[in-house]
């Protein structure tokens, strides 16, 4: 207290403040160890910290997106089970983020950070804990479990299935004692959850310790960096979650040997926990620093000498009078309450601020359910293995998002743009990239041709769900239609098990088995090989893989237009409602996305996939597991319809919005001509906007809905 009363009086004298200036300045000049001491200690470090820890929430949330497929698979979830699982991560942010907002600012601000990190830090261990309790991962394969016995004797599937039901039923019961397992997926749902609370102070008491203790010129550098930093979170995430993929889920405990499938087996589930114990290893690391960061830190040196030095102390002495006084009387509960009441009358019924909320709650529930099921969608579609899905997403999805960001805070900055402009600007992007996506629709898939399934045992179309799994060609073999254990025929055509395919003879063991004289093969008149069968579906054709590249081009500029836009559509909110009113307008924005959209559309998109399911696993007890393959032509369009039909109605609204902000801004141009003709002039003043403050709470958003 006595350096800061000391300091207040020698800037109060005028006559003395010149020379004091230069003295300072040549002792600056002497002392270059001080500065690089203070800013090692001070806020830079607190900077890099902070940008630490956003790299680790966005790896930490990657790795979960990245990992919904084999987490459906090792738990037989179906896929709107799997969206609840996801959504939970919304549900913790939401229920400390009020809290957090309102009481973390009057704690100790890197302190209830690291809490934060060592929070999340939590989930993502909690997330992985499963795996070390549920024991090794059995999938349906009826052929391994044969040939496990004796692997040098030969097998035939067919003499093998006559007491199938028998064999079956004993299974079953033997799975029923252990069925406590299939309930640890409730874990991961916690330990998502218990991540999003951890996540919640890190964004926001971040941010305003950054924006109180920095100079304000340097505050956007800041900031630019932070979500800079945080792009490289997503890119590291989905290329973590691409190697764990590719590694069997329980390597190191089993024999890779004996193992019958291969990663691009619908069966196949990757070491999804490993991503989230390195996540959770990393956030404990994040953790550290702020430990022993001070609760405050001083202003820059710089700042007190520049020419405004006396106003800016007039402005804080004024601040801390009006301070003292509102300490001094305390508002009741009641004004306070009546106050939020008027606020949030005011921002509701304005009608661009309204409208806009209704158009983005559009876009980004079709943006989150599209995210969620990205890699299984390139799964299913395109025939790729979970590892490849992850790596496309992270290699050609980010990169244009992050160039899109940049490249629309750069155009918006060089050309000036008015309200109107920005909002023309941001529209059509926006319009553009949808029009992209619709391409989608042309670059999709065959089904794969599997008999009983998508096609008869005579090659024929069969009508949809028809069960159509036994034939005359496998009428002398009981087989088990509820296992789902594939072969590929040297007809190009796949079938359920070498049971039902009709093989009578097999030799090798593992992902080298070969079955022979199979009479569903020769049946269908194949006219090459032996009649003879390999492990697994048959792949997709060429054609197929050139969509893929088409798919994965109009994905990459569709994302780079939609970011381009991106940046001046949010900093429209900022300037769309009064000054005052802008705090609430962001929170109750960031509380209708994450309430509306963020948890309910990874349920109900799941719910859709689940629709067009052709074959279900089967688990212990008879229960239905996890889907193994679907209809690729109504899972495309149900999936891609229905993200669409979410859109659509957004453009409407954004025409609105455009019409109400040509009426509520046409009486600027007259004064805008006094200023050279430029719009945006009076439009600050009048909104008190900053360049700055949108990319505070916006820029984050935007990456998790572009990818």
């Amino acid at each position: 207290m006595k350096v800061e009363t000391e300091s207040s009086h020698a800037d109060a004298s005028n006559q003395e403040a010149e020379p004091a200036q230069l003295l300072d300045d040549e002792e600056n000049k002497h002392l270059p160890v001080k500065k690089k001491t203070s800013c090692c200690t001070g806020l830079k470090v607190f900077l890099a910290a902070l940008s630490f820890s956003y790299f680790c929430k966005a790896l930490s949330a990657t790795i979960m997106k990245s990992s919904i497929t084999q987490i459906e698979r090792r738990f037989d979830l179906t896929s709107s089970t799997v969206g609840l699982v996801d959504g939970s991560f919304e549900m913790g942010n939401l229920l400390v983020i009020a809290f957090v907002s309102y009481f973390g600012a009057k704690l100790h601000r890197p302190k209830v950070i690291a809490v934060g990190c060592f929070i999340m830090a939590l989930g993502c261990l909690l997330t992985a804990m499963p795996h070390f309790f549920m024991g090794y991962y059995k999938y349906e394969a009826v052929s391994h479990r044969a040939s496990s016995a004796n692997l040098t004797s030969k097998i035939n599937p067919c003499l093998l299935h006559q007491d199938a039901n028998k064999t079956l039923l004993e299974f079953s019961q033997a799975g029923c004692e252990k069925e406590t397992s299939s309930y640890m997926w409730i874990y991961i749902l916690l330990g998502n959850m218990l991540r999003g609370i951890g996540e919640t102070p890190i964004t926001p008491l971040g941010i305003s310790y950054l924006d109180d203790f920095a100079k304000e010129e340097n505050a956007p550098l800041y900031i630019a960096s932070l979500h800079t930093i945080a792009m490289l979170g997503p890119m590291f995430g989905f290329m973590l979650g691409s190697l764990c993929a590719r590694l069997y889920v329980d390597i190191g405990f089993v024999d890779l040997g004996n193992i019958t499938i291969t990663p691009q087996d619908s069966r196949w589930v990757g070491a999804w926990w490993l991503g989230f114990v390195i996540a959770g290893s990393i956030s404990l690391l994040a953790a550290i620093p702020f430990c022993f960061l001070p609760k405050s830190l001083k202003k820059p040196e710089g700042a007190n000498h520049d020419k405004t030095s006396s106003s800016v102390l007039g402005e804080r002495k004024a601040t801390r009078k009006t301070h003292t006084s509102a300490k001094s009387k305390p508002k009741k509960w009641s004004i306070i309450l009546k106050d939020f009441c008027t606020s949030l009358k005011t921002v509701l019924s304005n009608p661009m601020y309204l409208t806009l909320l209704c158009s983005s709650l559009l876009q980004f529930s079709s943006f989150i359910g599209f995210l969620t099921y990205k890699p299984k969608y390139i799964e299913q579609q395109y025939g790729q293995s979970t590892s490849k899905s992850n790596f496309i997403i992270g290699l050609t999805s980010l990169p244009p998002v992050g160039i899109g960001i940049f490249l629309g805070g750069f155009i918006m900055k060089k050309y000036k743009m008015s309200m109107t402009g920005a909002a023309k600007f941001a529209y059509s992007m926006s319009f553009l990239a949808f029009l992209l996506t619709l391409l989608h629709f042309f670059v999709g898939c065959e089904n794969h041709v599997v008999a009983g399934l998508t096609v008869s045992y005579d090659g024929k179309p069969t009508q949809k769900h028809e069960n159509a799994l036994f034939s005359e060609c496998n009428s002398g073999c009981k087989c088990a239609t509820n296992v789902w254990d594939p072969v590929c025929g040297d007809n190009g055509v796949t079938y359920v098990s070498a049971c039902l395919a009709g093989c009578t003879a097999s030799v090798g063991h593992g992902k080298n088995m070969l079955y022979h004289n199979c009479s569903c093969i020769q049946a269908s008149g194949s006219q090459w090989g032996n009649n003879s069968a390999t492990l697994g579906q048959c792949p997709k054709s060429d054609a197929c893989s050139r969509n893929f590249i088409y798919y994965t081009a109009i994905q990459v500029l569709s994302g780079f237009c939609y970011a381009l836009g991106g940046t001046p559509a949010y900093m429209i909110m900022f300037r769309c409602v009064q000054p005052e009113l802008k705090s609430l307008a962001v929170g109750l924005y960031t509380l209708v996305m994450r309430t509306l959209a963020g948890i309910p559309a990874p349920v109900y998109f799941g719910a859709l996939i689940d629709r067009t399911c052709l074959k279900w696993g089967s688990r212990s007890c008879g229960l239905r597991g996890a889907c193994r393959i679907y209809d690729s032509n109504a899972y495309r369009y149900a999936f891609l319809g229905l993200s669409a039909v979410l859109r659509a109605p957004s453009y409407l609204l954004g025409l609105i919005f455009i019409v109400l902000v040509k009426k509520h801004y046409p009486a600027k141009k007259s004064t805008s001509t006094e200023n050279g003709g430029r719009e945006e002039v009076p439009m600050n003043k009048e909104d008190g906007f900053k360049s700055s403050e949108p990319l505070t709470g916006s820029l984050e958003a935007e990456n998790k809905s572009c990818i």
